[in-house]
């Protein structure tokens, strides 16, 4: 936490707070609640005036087996990127006291979905990722495709590669300045700072597990929902079928449980509404073909 300048964060706690380390992506950062349908992979461009510079695009691939290497292969150099102590990972908490005590900006990466239900008070959004609202043929398969492949049940929306995020970060920030990057699961803001240190920034900080695992004294929030419910959606979400309300209901009780039971008997009412409606539908039809 020195880097960030930052005194004596151990008697702001109880507890100490471990300092600032490189860390390896764990298994949380890539596990949803819920499946996602976002897919993704990075392209490589050389260029003469910069070596190896990066440039994350989201691509139509329908072959698992290239997903999963493109995924393998970034995977291996967010983790470098966090060995070598070019990004370091901080704790929700510890981003919190970076911005409170140090002034330190924070940059929200994650898609306007997310953002707009819950924020970082004070902190700068420039999304990686946006809602793909376009609908040319292309991209209304993609969204068909995303729909059949879970994204009815975890809302998850068809995202495309935003690119202004350069250059808006570009515009917004310094080079020089110590740069906190948040997502919502700390998948694509550790994407983004790849992207950014690429590009010349070398004063990044990864929120490692990305806003969800944030408790809401940890950062100062603006938004409807607390953080931990700004990435879930769909019938999932509805249905409260999701991690994060099962350990609300566990801590709410019964009260809380009952809504979303209730939400489930009246989805099952609709729907044999609907079957019997349907049989009576075609019994109609019939009887006017007969006469």
């Amino acid at each position: 936490m020195e880097a960030l300048g930052i005194p004596n964060l151990n008697t702001l706690s109880s507890s100490n707070l471990r300092q600032c380390r490189a860390t390896f992506i764990g298994k949380h950062c890539l596990e949803s609640s819920a499946p996602s349908p976002l897919t993704f992979k990075l392209n490589f461009t050389e260029s003469r005036r910069r070596c190896s510079m990066t440039r994350m695009s989201a691509v139509e691939d329908d072959d698992p087996a290239r997903q999963m290497k493109a995924m393998a292969e970034a995977r291996k150099r967010w983790e470098a990127l966090l060995r070598e102590g070019k990004v370091k990972a901080l704790s929700p908490r510890e981003a919190g006291y970076a911005i409170q005590l140090s002034n330190k900006p924070l940059l929200d990466v994650r898609p306007s979905a997310e953002h707009q239900k819950a924020w970082v008070k004070g902190s700068e959004w420039i999304p990686i990722f946006e809602v793909d609202n376009r609908f040319d043929p292309g991209t209304i398969s993609r969204k068909i495709t995303n729909f059949m492949m879970g994204g009815w049940w975890s809302g998850v929306p068809t995202l495309s590669y935003n690119s202004q995020f350069l250059p808006k970060v570009e515009e917004k920030f310094p080079k020089d300045i110590d740069l906190i990057v948040a997502c919502q699961k700390g998948l694509r803001s550790l994407a983004a700072c790849e992207q950014l240190y690429n590009a010349g920034y070398k004063n990044l900080f990864w929120v490692q597990g990305g806003l969800e695992a944030a408790e809401e004294e940890d950062l100062e929030r603006e938004g409807p929902v607390p953080f931990k419910f700004a990435g879930i959606g769909g019938v999932s979400e509805f249905l409260g079928w999701t991690d994060q309300q099962r350990v609300a209901a566990a801590k709410e009780g019964w009260q809380y449980r009952l809504v979303f039971s209730a939400r489930l008997i009246g989805l099952f009412i609709l729907a044999d509404a609907l079957f019997i409606g349907a049989q009576q539908g075609a019994r109609y039809l019939q009887e006017l073909r007969s006469h």
